[in-house]
């Protein structure tokens, strides 16, 4: 027999191309439609920033607060980590979590603390799928005393291996990725599109 082997791109496990990746894409934006936003109370390092601003534009953070310096984004690491993606995102530079938190709430978004805390609760036990401001803290120091005083609610990444803590970076891609988690299976567990 003289048969010849199947082409590797006729295989359909193979990486999405371009135009497949679009179409994918633009499949989960059209299921998204809750209102996420992001504070960044202290966050400092170069490729934390860079990362969570990538992060902030791949789950469509509708607003962002970035509690520091007003030229962090022009850091080479940040522009090198981020690829961009800053620019996809509503960013405000402001220089205390108050003004963020603030300005959150009058846009309507209710502020959650990513930080271990005595409430705290795993982050699938809080309702995050709409209308939520994720408040991420400082590298060591985690969230200010003013965004601990202010924040409605604390939750965090449950870990069940050896290490107690994650990186910030980490940590706010995990938390971004269950709010848009709930929001998609929101009809599932019967709370209905958006509620």
């Amino acid at each position: 027999m003289n048969e010849r082997p199947a082409r590797a791109d006729k295989h359909p496990n193979k990486p999405l191309n371009p135009t497949g990746l679009k179409r994918l894409h633009r499949t989960w934006r059209r299921q998204t439609n809750g209102r996420l936003a992001l504070i960044l109370d202290g966050v400092q390092n170069p490729f934390n920033l860079g990362t969570i601003a990538r992060h902030a534009a791949a789950y469509k953070v509708e607003r962002a607060w970035l509690v520091g310096s007003p030229d962090a984004f022009e850091h080479p690491r940040v522009r090198k980590t981020a690829m961009g993606t800053e620019r996809f995102v509503n960013w405000s530079v402001v220089t205390t979590p108050d003004q963020a938190l603030r300005e959150a709430v009058e846009a309507g978004f209710r502020p959650v603390g990513i930080e271990l805390t005595p409430s705290a609760v795993p982050l699938f036990a809080l309702e995050l799928h709409t209308d939520v401001a994720l408040v991420v803290g400082h590298e060591e120091r985690g969230l200010s005393r003013t965004s601990l005083d202010r924040c409605v609610a604390f939750a965090f990444a449950p870990q069940v291996g050896k290490v107690g803590s994650l990186n910030v970076a980490a940590a706010t891609a995990i938390s971004l990725y269950e709010a848009r988690r709930q929001e998609w299976t929101a009809e599932e567990r019967g709370a209905g599109p958006g509620a």
